[in-house]
C-alpha cells in the first residue's frame, strides 16, 4: 500500500492548460507541501544539494476502474492508437506520473514545516505526490535516447495580449503565463482560428484564440467572475 507523502500546489485548478510535459514552462512555480506525517526536517536533509528533482504522483482526476491496453495520443491526431505503455496517457491500470521539476528553494513554514519551492512542474493544483527522488544527470539523462512518436515539444507560438489584459495579470505570474500559451495548450489536432477557449491559471480566467501561430488573449478576470465553461 503506498499513500500520498505531500501534494502540490500549483496555479492550475483544472486540466486544460497544464503543460504536456515537465520543465516545458520553466518559468511556472509551484510548491510541494508535506502531508503531516511527513514533516519531517530529516527526510529532506542533503537535497538542496541536488538542482532537479523527480516527483512520482497521480493522475487524480483520470482515474478509472477499468483500462484499456491501448490510447489514442493527441500527437497523432486522435484517430491513431498505441499501446498505454508506450504512451505518456493519464489513462492507466496505476495512474501514475512521472515528472522532472527544478529545485529552487527549501524553506521552513511555521505552519506547514519544510516545504519545497520547484519550478517546471507540469501538475494540477492539489495533485497527490507518492514520492521524490533526486535526479542524477550520469544516470537519468540519455542524450542518445529515441522520442518515438513525439520527438519534440512542438512549436512555440507568439503570444498577443488585447489593450489592457496583460495588466490584468500580477507581474510575477505574467512570463509563466505567456511561456503556457507560448506551448500551445489546445488539442493537437484542434485549429480552429475562430474557436475561443479558456483556462482558469492563478485565480484569474483567462481566453484566448489562436491563429496564424499567434495566440491571441482576449479576456482576462477573476475566476470567480467567469460566466463560460473552461472549453467552449
Amino acid at each position: 500500500m503506498i499513500r500520498p507523502i505531500a501534494h502540490m500546489r500549483s496555479d492550475f485548478s483544472e486540466k486544460f492548460g497544464i503543460p504536456r510535459q515537465a520543465g516545458i514552462v520553466e518559468e511556472l512555480e509551484s510548491l510541494v507541501v508535506f502531508e503531516p506525517a511527513y514533516r519531517n526536517p530529516d527526510a529532506l536533509r542533503g537535497i538542496e544539494g541536488f538542482s532537479h528533482l523527480w516527483l512520482i504522483w497521480q493522475f487524480s482526476k483520470a482515474l478509472r476502474e477499468d483500462w484499456s491496453p491501448t490510447v489514442r495520443p493527441p500527437r497523432l491526431g486522435g484517430n491513431a492508437r498505441v499501446g498505454v505503455f508506450a504512451s505518456r496517457s493519464p489513462f492507466r491500470p496505476n495512474g501514475l506520473g512521472l515528472s522532472c521539476v527544478r529545485l529552487l528553494e527549501l524553506r521552513q513554514d511555521r505552519e506547514l514545516g519544510p516545504v519545497l519551492r520547484v519550478a517546471g512542474a507540469d501538475l494540477l493544483d492539489g495533485t497527490p505526490i507518492f514520492d521524490i527522488k533526486p535526479y542524477l544527470p550520469y544516470a537519468d539523462c540519455r542524450p542518445e535516447a529515441r522520442s518515438g512518436f513525439a520527438p519534440d515539444p512542438g512549436a512555440r507560438l507568439a503570444v498577443r495580449f488585447a489593450p489592457g489584459q496583460a495588466e490584468k495579470v500580477p507581474p510575477e505570474k505574467l512570463a509563466a503565463l505567456t511561456g503556457v500559451l507560448a506551448n500551445d495548450p489546445r488539442p493537437r489536432y484542434q485549429e480552429d482560428p475562430v474557436r475561443v477557449y479558456g483556462f482558469d491559471f492563478a485565480g484569474l480566467a483567462v481566453r484566448f484564440r489562436v491563429e496564424n501561430g499567434t495566440v491571441w488573449v482576449l479576456q482576462i478576470e477573476k475566476s470567480e467572475e467567469k460566466a463560460s465553461p473552461a472549453q467552449e
